[in-house]
């Protein structure tokens, strides 16, 4: 890792899902990359439908099923989060389960489960592949 985060284990929810935000993203644009999109404004527009609250909550749905106990303990952290700040562009349960998603995807991050957030990513963002 870059930077050593102390007791990362023991992290609410809110600063995992603030780390997973950005690793979804990061993830979300390799993905689209590897399409072989090139275009910098079609990537953009497309990467929207991917990090939308209400897109990872669909994908919530489609991942929950295939958690393990750890990872499922880890969702309900960030999703139970206190101090969020629900936007209008989504219900409060489909942010709070964007922000469950975060936080794991943050967490595995901070293990260096990078086969794992890509397996989750797929199931949860390309249920065809």
């Amino acid at each position: 890792m870059m930077f050593d985060i102390p007791s990362y284990d023991m992290l609410a929810g809110a600063p995992l899902a603030y780390l997973g935000d950005a690793i979804l993203e990061v993830i979300t644009r390799r993905y689209l990359l590897s399409t072989g999109i090139t275009d910098v404004g079609r990537l953009n527009q497309m990467a929207l439908s991917y990090v939308r609250a209400t897109a990872q909550s669909d994908a919530v749905e489609r991942i929950l099923p295939h958690l393990t106990e750890e990872e499922t303990a880890v969702f309900k952290r960030g999703r139970n989060a206190h101090g969020i700040a629900i936007p209008k562009s989504a219900s409060a349960s489909q942010y709070r389960r964007a922000t469950g998603l975060e936080a794991l995807f943050g967490y595995l991050s901070l293990h260096g489960r990078e086969e794992r957030m890509k397996e989750l990513f797929l199931l949860g963002f390309v249920p065809e592949a």
